[in-house]
């Protein structure tokens, strides 16, 4: 279980790390919002890994190792999440809070088994 909220606290941070940089991106210089998403996303990412390796799972591992599997289980549940957007919303027709439900109920346990089970196995 501590586990578990020592991620939920990173992904917190996380979020706080790219609204800040999504805003700053935007706001301070005036750039677009969809390229102002990209270094967010990666600045947020980075910070994320950071704290899930030295605080939520204490990895020891190899960065050249983990680092790779830990950006292609974001960029997973990226996909999950907009496949999850697009199925509800634009498929389904349905209001967006019901596909957003959906996608904080189900990408954060994904990511969270996925980094647990895979990512930093073995590297406690």
């Amino acid at each position: 279980m501590k586990t578990l909220l020592r991620f939920g606290v990173s992904g917190v941070l996380a979020t706080l790390t790219h609204v800040l940089v999504f805003v700053a991106l935007v706001e301070g210089l005036n750039l677009a919002p969809v390229p102002a998403s990209v270094p967010a996303f990666c600045a947020a990412l980075l910070v994320s890994y950071g704290l899930n390796y030295r605080w939520t799972f204490a990895a020891t591992g190899a960065h050249g190792v983990l680092l790779p599997r830990f950006v292609l289980v974001s960029v997973a549940g990226l996909l999950v999440n907009v496949s999850i957007t697009y199925a509800v919303v634009d498929i389904g027709g349905y209001w967006y809070g019901y596909a957003l439900a959906a996608v904080i109920t189900t990408v954060p346990l994904l990511t969270f088994l996925l980094s647990k089970y895979w990512v930093f196995e073995g590297n406690r």
